[in-house]
């Protein structure tokens, strides 16, 4: 039952992390220059799944995260848990691009790391 709520509920706060930090960097763009306010912004790459983060702590996590799904945990249940590690990857890797929260994310993925370990024990997973 806590995996059910717990899962759900790490997913939403990774989103809006996500969420506020890219309300931030619109913001501080547009405030920054009038050159870039008049600039369109690209088009943000879609993040594979095996693109490196660029935090050790995360890119570990993510790495182990995977290869625990992949191997311990029932194919009925797998694809809800391959979908909060892309949504990981994805959030992270935004925030890792974007210089002001970069410094907080190996704190995020941490914590990430604390509960996934408790998660994931009835599966016998290590982080």
């Amino acid at each position: 039952m806590k995996l059910r709520i717990f899962l759900p509920l790490c997913v939403m706060c990774a989103l809006m992390l996500v969420a506020c930090a890219r309300q931030d960097d619109t913001t501080n763009r547009a405030s920054s220059s009038p050159v870039a306010s008049s600039a369109t912004p690209a088009a943000p790459a879609p993040v594979a799944s095996g693109d490196k983060i660029g935090v050790p702590e995360c890119d570990d996590f993510i790495a182990a995260y995977d290869a625990c799904v992949s191997s311990k945990v029932p194919e009925v249940a797998r694809a809800q848990y391959k979908t909060a590690i892309e949504q990981w990857r994805s959030g992270w890797k935004k925030l890792a691009d974007n210089p002001q929260t970069k410094p907080t994310l190996a704190a995020a993925c941490k914590q990430t790391i604390e509960q996934a370990r408790a998660s994931m024990k009835s599966y016998n997973c290590t982080f």
